[in-house]
């Protein structure tokens, strides 16, 4: 595009050079005649008049090509005159012996002008092709750019900058708002100034567009309506919706240009208009997509809670119902044994609402992190102790450091996420099989690292990042409820805490869950420090 700007700007230069300094062009060719004159004699060919007059079309077509058609009829004259005067007898006279000569000096004359101009008009095609062919190129060029964009505004802004630079004129694009209601949406102008201060901005050129855009027709200088405004304005129309108006000022632009800069605009526009298109469709392929996810996460939501509540809630209501009604009939043992199964239904419906909580927050982007100094060690009996209750068939072994680790952190959080990974691998494994947690740090990469391994069925490699997802299941697991949650709220809380979750198989068979967790670089309290050695 900036070679076509610059070819414009060169021609525009040149037309306006060779106006100035016409008189230059002819005082050159009347030069170049003499010199070819006294050429033609110092050689010794004057006597050769058929020579001669073809030697003489030479400055006729140089004049035709660089100068015009006006220097070059001069120069044929000239030719004709210099010739008769110099070569043809009578020498040194205007009168001829032969009266032929004067039907010679006429078909010479004619057939000179004839020649400049088949060599004008070949000039002005070169200059035409020359013209469209940067063209072609400018628009090439503004395609392609305009192609990787994916954001309105910026397509707007890239827009009306090309076009400005490429008709050497101010440009503006009008869009409707989301009241129909036809805006200046992009300038070529400066960001800084204000609507009514650009080209484009005013009542009377926004009256234009918004005409433009309800009739879809062009209007402005250079065309039938309205053709006395400073503007051309173009619909940026595609084949069944008109999108806007780009218009382009017009008043710094010759006669001679305008034709030539509708054409382009017109073009500029079209493909504006299949840009804004573009554009529009693909923002409501994503709305639609993001609607369909929505509703995809909403009915798995749906189905996994009221699987995951109808269970707990079956033995909750089951054994309260037993016991109102049929009391005399238990002894103790089975009392307590009705009650304990109300209240580990009452803790699986708990752990179901903490996760959904869990999720919304994490999704909302409204989880804040209450970072405080933690105990390794504390928060690894904490979560043993939640797990207890659902988790009699199973050998849970802790390894941790010799010394206390301390971190920084969201200790409720935490704890979440380590009650889901382990109950995850209690509910997973078969029973009587192991489940190990170990608790190791890297202080000179300031990391902790939790590791729990399971021995249970193991995941696929290509299942290792999808286990993260919300709502995703194993194939291999659909006969053991869940609600696909609990790993993915895990992988939302480490990141937040700018660490890494990730699943990996086990060596002694089943999965280990990896997480890698800062330290924190704060100075450690010195109540941590003394609550530790008291511990040692």
């Amino acid at each position: 595009m900036s070679e076509h700007t610059e070819k414009d700007g060169d021609s525009s230069h040149m037309q306006g050079l060779f106006r100035k300094r016409r008189v230059p062009a002819y005082l050159w060719v009347t030069l170049g005649i003499i010199l070819l004159t006294v050429l033609l004699h110092i050689i010794g060919i004057s006597d050769d008049l058929v020579n001669v007059s073809l030697v003489y079309l030479f400055p006729v077509l140089v004049s035709a090509v660089y100068w015009g058609m006006g220097p070059a009829v001069y120069a044929a004259t000239l030719s004709v005159i210099m010739f008769d005067f110099f070569f043809v007898p009578p020498y040194l006279s205007f009168t001829v012996e032969d009266l032929r000569y004067l039907i010679s000096f006429v078909v010479y004359l004619a057939v000179a002008i004839m020649t400049a101009s088949l060599a004008g008009r070949l000039r002005q095609q070169l200059d035409r092709v020359e013209s469209r062919e940067a063209t072609t190129k400018a628009l090439y060029d503004l395609s392609r750019q305009i192609t990787a964009i994916s954001d309105l505004d910026t397509l707007l802004d890239n827009m009306t900058s090309h076009i400005s630079r490429m008709l050497g004129n101010p440009a503006v694009i009008y869009l409707p708002d989301s009241q129909g209601e036809l805006k200046l949406w992009a300038s070529s102008g400066s960001g800084a100034d204000s609507e009514k201060s650009i080209w484009g901005g005013h009542s009377s050129e926004l009256a234009i567009a918004g005409w433009v855009y309800k009739n879809g027709q062009i209007a402005g200088q250079g065309s039938p309506m309205l053709g006395k405004s400073s503007g051309l304005y173009v619909p940026l129309r595609t084949e069944d919706h008109i999108h806007g108006v780009l218009a382009v000022d017009m008043t710094a632009s010759t006669m001679e240009k305008q034709q030539e800069q509708r054409l382009l605009l017109e073009a500029c526009g079209s493909l504006a208009a299949g840009a804004i298109a573009r554009v529009k469709l693909a923002e409501e392929a994503r709305l639609a997509q993001v609607t369909a996810e929505s509703e995809r996460i909403r009915t798995a939501l749906l189905d996994s809670v009221s699987h995951e509540l109808r269970t707990p809630l079956t033995a909750i209501i089951g054994s309260a119902t037993g016991l109102i009604e049929n009391d005399h009939l238990f002894t103790s043992e089975d009392r307590k044994e009705l009650t304990g199964n109300i209240r580990d239904g009452a803790l699986r419906m708990n752990r179901l609402v903490t996760n959904l909580l869990g999720m919304v927050r994490l999704e909302s982007g409204m989880l804040q992190l209450n970072r405080k100094w933690c105990d390794a060690g504390d928060m690894i009996s904490i979560v043993l102790a939640k797990i207890r209750e659902f988790s009699p068939q199973r050998e849970i072994t802790v390894q941790l450091p010799e010394e206390p680790v301390f971190f920084y952190g969201d200790e409720v959080l935490l704890e979440q996420v380590l009650v889901n990974v382990v109950s995850n691998a209690i509910k997973y494994s078969p029973e009587g099989s192991k489940v190990t947690i170990q608790v190791s740090e890297d202080k000179h990469a300031g990391s902790l690292l939790f590791i729990v391994d399971d021995q249970g069925v193991g995941i696929s490699e290509a299942e290792r990042h999808k286990i993260f997802d919300k709502f995703y299941r194993s194939p291999s697991t659909l006969h053991i409820t869940g609600t696909g949650l609990g790993l993915a709220i895990c992988k939302g809380v480490v990141e937040v805490h700018g660490g890494t979750i990730q699943a990996e198989p086990n060596s002694a068979g089943g999965t280990r869950i990896r997480i890698d967790l800062p330290a924190g670089t704060e100075e450690l309290p010195l109540t941590c420090s003394v609550q530790g050695e008291a511990g040692e």
